[in-house]
């Protein structure tokens, strides 16, 4: 598939999930435009999540396009154990009793593992399950049990995640699963890692490490999930090339809800002021998990998060177990399609990616993009082998077409994610002259450029050890 078939810039993540794990639905999603799809770690086996990653190499093979793949660590969160039959109804004015020891979960008894949650918790405190959609109120605590009223009821299943916004829990940032988990993602070639309640940049360390020591280099996302996280934005941002992920479900429980579209905009911000990507996530078009179409609330939501600079906007219920995962996909699609053209490109180019005059890269980088304007580049090609010129230029957000050519089939995956770029898998060149003369016929067999357009080209030298480094112009052929 040439690149100018695929004009939309904003970036898609699916969930893969039981609604969508087959070969045919991942071919599906591809098709009504997913980039990237994700796994969830928190749920399923490892037998499960080698699966997904075999059946999405499949599809991504049989339609034609790479597709990026985001492993999601379960992170330190206080999970319920297994409940009967796998999920549970808990009614709005009835009790319900949660306790530490090992039971199989009904509608009066929930379990989960931590020893400290009775000492946690006091009467009068609030405890959410479900991504905040269901509230407990404690009544008593006593021995390993707190006993609770539920004050608004749904459905809970095994595993699911519990938030006691104000607690201490003291959880590591990086425990023994996730640590195994980051050796599974190392072992199946995942292409992106997301660590889960990220609280400050050290977090990362551990994560980051365990890949070192696996012999990979798999980009990390944080997820900013937590109060802590958010107050130390900054740090976490510039700790982590792989950028962010605002998951919104558990900082809309943990903060009160009304500072989250604050928040996100301010995390949005110093993505882009810090040349990370952005990934914008939780309950976008949540209706759609059992509905056709989307609320306009929702609509509005996924193009404010476009507008205010995302990389990418994901689905998270509704395409792993919702009722129609790719007509969820082609709304995205849709609602990216018409917001962009209304993008501030123009202020971007100047305001959007913090200037350091020592930064030999972000500023070839910022020069070329400058350049789609004053020379009216029809396209910039970016052959690059870590992904980090397309990154760079990405973050300017030029109008034109960004073709990030590399021979590095992990390079080309995880570049999925990022805003405006689309990829090309090429051998390596012999020579800068062979890079160059390339280029200009790729952009013309791509579609994104004619014989006769002006194109930029836009690289690092290694032998310069200087980062970005080459801007060229060269004319199609």
């Amino acid at each position: 598939m040439a690149v100018a078939d695929r004009d939309r810039r904003t970036k898609i993540v699916a969930t893969i999930g039981p609604s969508s794990r087959s070969v045919e639905a991942m071919i599906e999603l591809i098709r009504a435009g997913a980039d990237v799809f994700r796994l969830n770690f928190s749920h399923g086996t490892r037998s499960d999540h080698a699966e997904n990653v075999a059946r999405a190499r499949e599809a991504a093979d049989r339609t034609g396009r790479q597709i990026g793949l985001l492993g999601d660590l379960p992170g330190p969160k206080l999970r319920l154990s297994n409940v009967e039959g796998g999920v549970v109804e808990l009614e709005a004015g009835r009790e319900v009793e949660l306790t530490t020891k090992e039971v199989a979960g009904t509608r009066e008894r929930l379990s989960l593992s931590w020893e400290g949650l009775p000492a946690a918790l006091k009467p009068g405190d609030e405890v959410y399950l479900a991504d905040g959609r269901i509230r407990l109120r404690v009544l008593e605590t006593a021995g390993t049990d707190v006993r609770c009223e539920v004050e608004a009821g749904g459905t809970v299943s095994s595993h699911q995640g519990l938030n006691l916004p104000g607690a201490d829990v003291p959880l590591p940032s990086a425990g023994h699963e996730d640590l195994q988990w980051v050796d599974f993602a190392c072992e199946q070639g995942i292409d992106l890692l997301a660590i889960s309640f990220v609280r400050r940049a050290e977090d990362i360390a551990p994560v980051e490490r365990r890949i070192r020591a696996a012999g990979a280099d798999i980009p990390v996302i944080a997820k900013i999930e937590k109060p802590e996280a958010a107050e130390r934005a900054e740090e976490i941002v510039k700790a982590v090339l792989g950028g962010i992920m605002v998951a919104r479900g558990d900082l809309g429980i943990e903060l009160p809800i009304e500072r989250v579209p604050t928040v996100q905009r301010g995390l949005l911000r110093l993505a882009g002021l810090h040349a990370r990507p952005s990934i914008t996530a939780t309950q976008m078009l949540a209706s759609m998990v059992s509905a056709p179409r989307p609320t306009r609330a929702e609509v509005s939501d996924v193009s404010a998060a476009i507008l205010q600079g995302t990389d990418a906007v994901m689905l998270s219920e509704e395409t792993a177990v919702g009722e129609y995962p790719a007509e969820a996909v082609r709304v995205m699609d849709r609602i990216a399609r018409a917001t962009e053209p209304d993008l501030p490109y123009d202020n971007w180019l100047f305001n959007r990616v913090a200037t350091d005059g020592d930064d030999v890269a972000g500023s070839v980088a910022r020069a070329a993009v400058g350049s789609t304007y004053t020379l009216g580049l029809a396209a910039l090609i970016v052959p690059t082998r870590s992904g980090r010129t397309a990154r760079l230029v990405s973050a300017h957000r030029p109008r034109v077409p960004i073709v990030a050519v590399s021979p590095r089939i992990e390079t080309v995956r995880r570049l999925q994610l990022l805003f405006g770029v689309s990829t090309v898998i090429q051998e390596d060149w012999e020579g800068l002259r062979d890079l160059l003369d390339d280029c200009a016929r790729l952009a013309r067999d791509q579609g994104v450029a004619k014989s006769g357009d002006l194109i930029g080209i836009t690289a690092g030298l290694p032998d310069m050890q200087l980062g970005t480094n080459l801007f060229e112009i060269h004319r199609v052929p």
